[in-house]
């Protein structure tokens, strides 16, 4: 009978599916998303390589839950920026702002993936849950400029949408290279007071 070279490892570990999650994307942000594999994973945080099954049947619930698990971070990161005092409009809207572009510029793939998962076909609700919940208070921010005089009037979603496409924009250029890392905090504070103003009503 053959007899495997491989160490026995033990299949229970402490806090396993965090260890799987952090060693996953370790190896995103390293080798990408064909870079990542169960087997090796397991084999990465010393258990046997079934046992990241009891958490993630296959290699998409773990891609899934990584996205989702990003999300759930990005959340909790722009929400303390939006509960932090500001002293006006354009101050809070920068916090919120140098959050998403800082987090986006440090786990770059990862939020390649939270995006791309968030709309693959048969995404889960608590991924989609979690994407929305990440933004909200982006969208209040919105609303409560909006009632406040600050902002144009009308869809929320479409106002929104249109004001953080420069914010995520400028996060995807330092990515790619195009701007230099040690002017972030300029250029988002720049960016925030510019969309301010083109989001202030006309006239």
């Amino acid at each position: 009978m053959a007899i495997s070279s491989e160490p026995s490892r033990p299949y229970h570990h402490g806090s396993l599916r965090d260890a799987l999650l952090r060693r996953a994307e370790e190896v995103l942000s390293e080798s990408g998303v064909d870079g990542l594999s169960l087997r090796a994973i397991a084999r990465d945080v010393g258990v046997s390589h079934g046992a990241p099954r009891r958490h993630f049947p296959d290699r998409q619930a773990l891609l899934d839950a990584l996205a989702e698990d990003g999300f759930v971070r990005l959340g909790d990161e722009i929400r303390a920026a939006a509960a932090a005092p500001a002293s006006s409009f354009v101050e809070r809207l920068g916090a919120l702002a140098i959050v998403y572009v800082s987090f986006a510029t440090q786990h770059a793939a990862l939020l390649d993936l939270m995006f791309a998962g968030k709309h693959r076909p048969g995404a889960s609700e608590s991924l989609y849950a979690a994407a929305e919940g990440a933004f909200s208070p982006v969208f209040q921010l919105i609303v409560e400029g909006q009632a406040q005089g600050e902002v144009v009037p009308g869809d929320v979603d479409r106002v929104a949408l249109a004001a953080w496409a420069g914010i995520h924009g400028l996060a995807s250029m330092v990515n790619a290279g195009l701007v230099d890392r040690a002017t972030l905090p300029s250029l988002v504070a720049d960016a925030a007071e510019r969309m301010v103003l083109g989001l202030r009503p006309r006239g």
